[in-house]
């Protein structure tokens, strides 16, 4: 069994900010597999379905980015799933505009809330798949994430999130290392 977490902050407010990849691949993931995502269960929004012969539980925690831990812990000790089998998909500002990359384990970097999920499951061997914001330049860091795509983004950030979704689709039906292979780097 999977779980696919995509970390993003509830709400209307922030549907279409750059801090809400993770959400959004969760969405494109959700309207693919006809799974739905409209279960509250430990301070998410879950579903539950399959990918081939597999099952996922798709997750999009609700307590705000940067306590993303706090919803994840509660699932991770209900469900059990073996680390490689957590799956991770959020923003980082630390690669190129729309590159996507896929890692087995890793540390938190800059991200809050990848630093709240490594605190509160005190573990952080998990693959992880990665959406490219880009640089923010004078724009201070809590702005630019929580700020909204602009048109010249939102091409190169629609394509990562597919590509995003993609890269899950693989890690359950191929692994994790085909996943890396076909998925890292690409813009």
């Amino acid at each position: 069994m999977y779980i696919i977490c995509g970390l993003g902050n509830p709400g209307r407010l922030y549907a279409h900010t750059r801090h809400n990849m993770g959400f959004l691949t969760i969405d494109v993931l959700s309207d693919r597999l006809g799974i739905p995502v409209n279960k509250l269960k430990f301070k998410s929004l879950i579903g539950e379905g399959r990918i081939g012969t597999e099952k996922v539980v798709l997750v999009k925690p609700q307590t705000y980015m940067n306590l993303s831990g706090e919803a994840l812990r509660p699932l991770v000790e209900f469900y059990k799933p073996e680390h490689s089998k957590l799956v991770l998909v959020y923003d980082d500002v630390d690669l190129p505009l729309g590159r996507t990359r896929v890692r087995a384990s890793g540390s938190s970097g800059t991200h809050n809330g990848m630093r709240s999920v490594i605190y509160q499951l005190q573990f952080d061997d998990f693959p992880r798949v990665r959406i490219g914001l880009g640089p923010h330049g004078d724009i201070p860091l809590d702005k630019f994430v929580i700020g909204h795509w602009t048109s010249q983004e939102q091409p190169a950030l629609a394509k990562a999130v597919l590509r995003a979704a993609d890269a899950c689709e693989t890690i359950v039906r191929e692994g994790l290392d085909e996943a890396m292979q076909k998925y890292n780097g690409i813009v």
